[in-house]
């Protein structure tokens, strides 16, 4: 089967009722796509079983935690999405930009679980995957490779992450305490921007028909999840502002280019409030703004390609920021020198500089294309910006301390923060940034042609289709099916 076999019933009743079976015994419920889209709706139940145990257990009760929805001890819900604004006196552009956090989302602390969840969950449930026999592969850099281990132990079933060697070591740290066996970290070479090696080790696992392929760029369950659950939770926080300040629109939503299924949130925010879509990427490596190559170190944003699940034909703006200025500010962000400047310096609060330790190197990106975005379309105070933090700058440890032994070779001193601050933040211009034409975004949409037809092997026709938004339109109509679905599924199961 092909990505676009999207099936809305079971393909292989044998594979489906060694999964009933499987989960059965296990007493495994899965939650709908609306439940984990509204966490409230659940029933208290299930949230009291949540609050018993940790949110880093590979526990099946932790499937309930797989939304926006967590407070910040990630033992209950808050009422809307954890988020903090990003004020001029930070930023200098007088849009407020709003960041919803990913790093309370359960056992990974990012919200590439959600992905994962999905993806896996859409093929149990239609046949498509034995957990008794089948070993789930997760290509990625990094997160998403994380989340679908985690989803793997919880299910019971073989998971191997496949990610580049040259990602940063807490990831490999986490995923060396959450696999089954050693030999199910697989390391490809390059980094963030070599995929084409993921993909060529991929081709080489699925010779083994146990291996099923969970590719990310290519599951268009990756872009339904984030439609309805990133967006909904998205348009949530905004609407809560909006009660704050009836002025106040959303201008814009900003997302790294990843995968391609965040940005699949724009849709719905361009849906409900007609935001304009910002999709974004490293000067490094600029594929969409100039057909560019190359590497760079923003874990989690773009990777010389043009992802499958990726919704080209509705994105308005596309913009580009160095992974120089990411990997200076991880740095001022998460050292005490660097709050010291922030709070006697800059005179920010203290809860604004500890807030700032929650942006990742791709939400430290997601900010700066943000700042872009504001001053490119001369944004006003009632103009809002919204963007994620996919996850925390606790992930980049490591990365922090390469960091400073190769550009503050004699220490990160309050000269270097001040200097850090003013070129890669305050000095953040609205330079290579697109509005995109017509023609711009079938450029860029033709460029995934060498991808997913001449490498993948995705039927021309099938690639085609996704100019016309009608393509996108109609798959949403999967959603409603797939939950019922799962409520199916959950009744064979018996564990409910």
């Amino acid at each position: 089967m092909t990505p676009f076999d999207l099936a809305k019933d079971i393909i292989d009743k044998n594979n489906y009722e060694s999964a009933v079976n499987h989960l059965g015994r296990a007493k495994v419920v899965l939650p709908t796509f609306s439940e984990l889209s509204n966490p409230r709706s659940l029933d208290p139940s299930i949230l009291k079983m949540c609050s018993d145990i940790s949110a880093d257990e590979p526990n099946s009760a932790n499937l309930f935690r797989v939304h926006w929805y967590n407070n910040e001890g990630q033992n209950g819900l808050t009422e809307v999405p954890g988020h903090f604004i990003l004020e001029s006196e930070f930023t200098g552009v007088d849009a407020p930009i709003v960041v919803v956090l990913g790093d309370r989302f359960p056992m990974i602390n990012a919200h590439k679980v959600l992905a994962a969840y999905a993806c896996l969950v859409t093929r149990l449930i239609t046949g498509q995957f034995n957990p008794a026999e089948d070993r789930a592969i997760w290509p990625s850099t990094g997160n998403y490779c994380r989340g679908g281990i985690a989803i793997s132990r919880i299910l019971g079933c073989r998971g191997v992450a496949v990610l580049p060697e040259g990602m940063s070591q807490e990831r490999f740290d986490w995923l060396d305490n959450w696999v089954t066996e050693p030999a199910d970290i697989v390391r490809t070479p390059g980094s963030e921007s070599n995929v084409k090696e993921i993909y060529d080790k991929c081709a080489e696992l699925s010779k083994n028909p146990a291996n099923i392929i969970l590719n990310q760029f290519s599951e268009f369950a990756n872009y339904l999840i984030n439609y309805q659950c990133t967006g909904g939770a998205l348009n949530h926080v905004f609407t809560h502002l909006q009660e704050q300040n009836n002025q106040l629109s959303l201008a814009a939503f900003v997302a790294g280019t990843g995968s391609g299924g965040t940005l699949g949130a724009g849709d719905y925010l361009k849906d409900q409030q007609g935001t304009l879509i910002v999709a974004v990427e490293p000067e490094e490596c600029p594929t969409m703004l100039y057909n560019g190559f190359g590497e760079h170190n923003i874990q989690g944003i773009g990777d010389k390609h043009i992802p499958l699940v990726q919704n080209v034909m509705n994105t308005d703006i596309v913009a580009a920021v160095s992974d120089k200025g990411c990997d200076c500010l991880n740095v001022l962000f998460n050292t005490k020198i660097g709050h010291e400047y922030l709070i006697n310096r800059r005179k920010l609060s203290s809860n604004t500089v500890n807030k700032l330790t929650k942006l990742g190197l791709s939400g430290i990106a997601n900010v700066l294309a943000a700042i872009k975005t504001a001053r490119l379309l001369e944004l006003s105070k009632n103009d809002a910006v919204i963007t994620v933090a996919t996850d925390s700058g606790a992930l980049y440890s490591s990365e922090k301390i390469f960091t400073e032994s190769k550009i503050f070779p004699d220490g990160f001193d309050l000269v270097s923060a001040g200097e850090t601050y003013a070129q890669h933040l305050l000095g953040t211009q609205s330079d290579h940034i697109l509005e995109t034409t017509h023609r711009d975004r079938n450029r860029i949409f033709n460029l995934g042609y060498y991808t997913w037809v001449e490498q993948q092997n995705i039927s021309l026709n099938d690639f085609e289709s996704r100019r016309d938004q009608r393509f996108w339109h109609k798959l949403h109509q999967l959603l409603p099916i797939w939950d019922e679905m799962i409520r199916e599924f959950n009744k064979r199961t018996g564990s409910v």
